[in-house]
Formats: C-alpha cells, sequence, structure tokens
C-alpha cells in the first residue's frame, strides 16, 4: 500500500510538471503571437511578486522576472498534480469522491482566473480570459492523459471502459477533422503561391486583433499558435459527437442530434470569422473556409460510422417501433368512438330511477 502510494506521488509530482510545461509553452506562444515575448510571465511575476502595477516597467529585468514566476508555477502546479493524484487515488475506493475531482479541477480553473481579476485591469487585459482558460484546460488535459496512462486500471475503474472509448474516439476523430482542413488550407495556400496565408491571417485576427490580420507576415508563432487552437477546437467537437453517438446507443433519435451538431459548427465558424472582420472572409475566400469545414465533417463521418455501423439499422427499427406505436393508439382511438360507454340509467338528477312494482 506505501510503494502504491509513493508511486500515486511521484506520477502526480510529473503531471504536475507535464502540466506547468504545457500552460508555459501555451503562453509563450501566445506572447510571441502577439509580438511580445515573454509578456506574461515577466507581467505576473512583477504584479504578484513585487506589486508592480504599472506594465511600462517591466523591460527591466525581464530575465529574472521570467525566472522567479517560472520556479514559481511550477511549484504550484507541483502541488496541484500531488494533490490531484491523491484525490484520484480516493476517488478509485470511494466513487462519490469523483465529484470532489471535477470540482477540484473546476476550481482550478477559476482560481486561476480570480487571481488575474484580482491583479487588475491591464493584467487581465494582456492576458485575455481565453487564453487563460485554454491554457489551464491544455494543461488539465494533459495531466489527465499522462495520469491515466500511467495507471488505466484507474481510469477503468474510475470512468469505465466504456467512457474512455468515447473520449479516445472523440479525441481521434477531432485530430482527423482538424488534419483535413490543415492540409485542405496547406493545399490551397501553395496553390494560390502563399505558403501558409490562411493560418496566418486567421491566427493574427485572433491574437493581435481583426485591423492586423490584412497586413500580418507569415511567422511560425503565429501559424503554430493558430494550428494549437485549431486542433483544441476540433478535438473539443469530436468529443461533443462522440458522446451524443454514444447515448444515441440507448435512443437512436438522439443521432439525430449529429446532424444539427455538424450543421451549428459550420455556421458558427463562418459567422464567428464574419462577426470579427468581413473583410478577412472575403480576402480568405467564404467559399475555402466552407469546402474545408465540408471536407472535415465527412471525414469524421466516416470515421464515426466504422464504429457505429449498426445504428442506422438501429434508427430505422426505432422509427418502426414509433410508428407501430402510433397506428395502435389510432387504432384505440376509433374503436373507443365505435363502441362509447352505454350511459348509466337514472331520472337526469344523477340517482337511479327507482324499481316499478
Amino acid at each position: 500500500m506505501q510503494h502504491s502510494r509513493t508511486r500515486i506521488v511521484i506520477d502526480g509530482a510529473t503531471a504536475g510538471l507535464i502540466g506547468a510545461a504545457v500552460v508555459a509553452l501555451w503562453f509563450l506562444l501566445f506572447d510571441l503571437s502577439r509580438g511580445h515575448g515573454f509578456e506574461t510571465p515577466s507581467l505576473l511575476a512583477a504584479t504578484l511578486l513585487h506589486g508592480l502595477r504599472d506594465p511600462h516597467l517591466l523591460h527591466h529585468s525581464m530575465i529574472r522576472l521570467v525566472g522567479e514566476y517560472t520556479l514559481l508555477h511550477f511549484s504550484a502546479f507541483l502541488c496541484v498534480g500531488v494533490a490531484a493524484a491523491l484525490l484520484l487515488e480516493a476517488a478509485e475506493n470511494e466513487p462519490p469522491f469523483l465529484v470532489s475531482v471535477l470540482i477540484f479541477f473546476g476550481a482550478f480553473e477559476v482560481f486561476f482566473i480570480a487571481v488575474v481579476l484580482f491583479l487588475g485591469p491591464h493584467v487581465m487585459a494582456a492576458l485575455t480570459w481565453w487564453g487563460i482558460i485554454v491554457g489551464n484546460l491544455l494543461a488539465t488535459a494533459a495531466m489527465l492523459a499522462y495520469f491515466f496512462w500511467r495507471h488505466p486500471m484507474l481510469a477503468k475503474n474510475l470512468f469505465g471502459s466504456g467512457w474512455l472509448r468515447v473520449a479516445r474516439e472523440g479525441g481521434f476523430a477531432g485530430v482527423v477533422g482538424a488534419a483535413v482542413v490543415a492540409i485542405w488550407f496547406l493545399g490551397y495556400d501553395l496553390a494560390s503561391g502563399d505558403f501558409l496565408r490562411t493560418p496566418t491571417i486567421l491566427g493574427a485576427m485572433i491574437f493581435r486583433g481583426a485591423d492586423a490580420a490584412p497586413s500580418a507576415h507569415v511567422s511560425a508563432a503565429l501559424v503554430m499558435g493558430y494550428t494549437v487552437l485549431h486542433f483544441f477546437a476540433f478535438v473539443g467537437f469530436g468529443l461533443a459527437i462522440a458522446i451524443l453517438l454514444a447515448a444515441s446507443e440507448w435512443e437512436p433519435f438522439l443521432a439525430l442530434g449529429v446532424f444539427l451538431l455538424f450543421a451549428v459548427f459550420e455556421v458558427f465558424f463562418v459567422g464567428f470569422v464574419t462577426l470579427l472582420d468581413s473583410s478577412v472572409v472575403s480576402q480568405l475566400g467564404w467559399w475555402k473556409i466552407v469546402a474545408g469545414n465540408i471536407l472535415a465533417l465527412l471525414a469524421m463521418t466516416a470515421y464515426f460510422l466504422q464504429g457505429h455501423r449498426g445504428l442506422r439499422l438501429k434508427l430505422v427499427e426505432r422509427w418502426a417501433t414509433l410508428d407501430l406505436d402510433g397506428q395502435e393508439m389510432g387504432d384505440l382511438g376509433v374503436g373507443i368512438a365505435a363502441h362509447p360507454d352505454p350511459q348509466p340509467t337514472g331520472n337526469g338528477h344523477g340517482h337511479p330511477k327507482p324499481l316499478q312494482p
């Protein structure tokens, strides 16, 4: 038992270090994409450790500020990883503790955002709320993936093999869809003579604002930053579809929600880009965006159909069952109308008619 506890603590510490590294790499890409390298760690170190509220003072001793925050950052994630590991171990023995694990990771997300909000508006403006959420979600996913990879039986005991299969299916389908869109954009840019132009424009629009998108130059930071968000969004979309398909095994009609989700995804992406700046859509070509997403949806559909071959038959059987139930209800209504219940005899006042001698 003690050996198992020590192993879990060590794996939790390792998972925490992995999560810290993922967040650090994300914010490095985030800062480089906006043209301000190491702005996030230096800003947080100056505010948390030195009480500086003026972002213009960050140029002094930036290396020292980055080193101080990196030490604090990795130490905090080390503690978070160990705490999460101990909670997961407790949840294996007592399943109700699984809710505590979910609350713990949710509180972890909220706590970091609350700290940044408390530090002041200039810190929140520099980091942006969605950058914080994406970084922490990436770290959480990396930590859980490592821990469950090291303890596969723990994952099965906590979630069951069915939900693990759903997670793997949805994650892989999202990667397939994201890869198809990336290859489509890459091929289009190569054919038009503008290598990596599409991810550069989209990355500049997200990280630097819509005004900077048309004049953005190709850079590794912009391309990699957008690629991370691109795959992150598709993996989340794939997980949502996988959960719907898993639920459709019990209620086949829920599979129709997948088509609705496809349509919402398509409209959302085009609408989101248009809302930010319609000139970006005209520059990229709306048909190119729509075609890339359609290719991705077709690839994801083909992948999901391999694992749900009997879903169409179940949907037909369920439709036939509902149709038969509807006919039976209709026949019952016709029978009641044709043979109404006899009216009780009486004197008109609800009392039985007295018997005649």
